[in-house]
């Protein structure tokens, strides 16, 4: 009976040991989330619930073509920035894709989803805007397909009316690759069932199709069916221009491009806004979450497979959620009410679902 008594009370000292670390690192987050707090607050997360949020973080942008080597100086151990071992690298990256580097970002909401054809007809009906390229094309027009055929002024018109922004370059590219860092929004590895690509269908998908293939934020087709305005300028060397650690949002100026890109293409001069995400006729290699293309901002085609979705920075009163529902559930698991921490933690992994403290918290629960 006493030995009982010993192994419960040994069970129950290793779960206070572990409730006490979660408690320390779920502070530390909390602080992390407080000191992230935007300069301008946008509106909550109330009504906008078709957004993902993604929390402030470090991360990865860009991919290195070689795979990089780790470095030391007169047989000393490599600092933290001579370690660029663990930095995503592919030789089939193209020049403009590296190299790879991080950048700060603070929290912000984006869409999950392409802005399809049924809110960009209310939009229209709204604002009498004009209508956008192929909007009478039956292979194209159907009220869950994303909008195609609008060029940087409409998106950006669009997302201004739902008092939204369209996300910057960064952004866009921390959403699709997740707090990994992966190659394509699912993982790492290639699987064509995941994305709309290549002419692989007849034309663009519903934007709430291929769950299968979302983003570690839960946001779907940020490989494929449709190309993706960004705000960013393009500049083929602009991830080479250190240091932009902190928000990099692009170039400040247009740059003028005259036979500086990859493909034949691009040998057409002129400013080009920033696009992401390959499209259901574009080739594999573009539907990689690091790949950069561009197009003229007033150009509304490239091919058929040209959308957008937005974005808006997170205000406090989200980040407040977060760390109120997470300080809430703190205080259940001391009270030993587990079931209302759970629930706690829940609402809190809904609007922040890759928080690692958090998941470890529902875990020990």
């Amino acid at each position: 009976m006493n030995l009982r008594v010993q192994i419960q009370d040994d069970h129950h000292s290793r779960l206070s040991s572990q409730y006490r670390l979660l408690t320390l690192l779920s502070i530390s987050s909390v602080m992390l989330l407080a000191m992230s707090l935007p300069a301008k607050a946008d509106e909550s997360i109330q009504g906008h619930t078709d957004m993902a949020y993604v929390p402030f973080s470090m991360s990865v942008i860009g991919i290195d073509k070689e795979k990089p080597t780790l470095k030391s100086q007169k047989g000393k151990t490599p600092t933290l920035y001579d370690r660029r071992m663990s930095m995503p690298w592919s030789r089939a990256a193209f020049h403009d894709e590296g190299p790879s580097h991080w950048v700060v970002i603070d929290a912000y909401l984006i869409d999950k989803f392409e802005v399809s054809n049924k809110k960009y007809e209310t939009f229209l009906k709204a604002t009498e805007h004009p209508a956008p390229a192929y909007w009478d094309d039956p292979r194209l027009n159907k009220p869950e397909q994303p909008v195609v055929g609008v060029n940087y002024l409409d998106a950006t018109t669009y997302c201004k009316w739902e008092g939204k922004r369209l996300p910057t370059e960064s952004e866009w590219e921390r959403a699709a690759r997740g707090p990994d860092g992966n190659k394509y929004p699912w993982r790492n590895t290639l699987d064509s069932s995941k994305a709309n690509y290549g002419k692989r269908h007849d034309a663009t998908m519903p934007v709430d199709s291929l769950p299968q293939g979302v983003s570690a934020f839960g946001l779907h087709h940020m490989a494929g069916n449709v190309f993706e305005w960004v705000q960013d300028w393009y500049d083929p060397n602009f991830y080479k221009k250190a240091p932009h650690p902190v928000n990099t949002n692009g170039p400040s100026k247009p740059i003028w491009l005259g036979g500086t890109g990859t493909y034949v293409d691009r040998l057409t001069t002129g400013a080009k806004r920033v696009i992401r995400g390959g499209s259901w006729i574009a080739a594999e290699a573009s539907i990689t979450a690091t790949h950069r293309f561009w197009n003229n901002p007033m150009n509304n085609s490239y091919g058929v497979g040209l959308g957008f979705r937005c974005a808006t920075s997170a205000s406090q009163a989200v980040i407040d959620e977060v760390r109120s529902l997470t300080i809430k559930a703190m205080k259940h698991m001391g009270e030993d009410k587990y079931k209302a921490a759970k629930i706690d933690i829940e609402k809190a992994l809904e609007l922040d679902p890759t928080n690692k403290e958090l998941i470890q918290m529902k875990s020990i629960l």
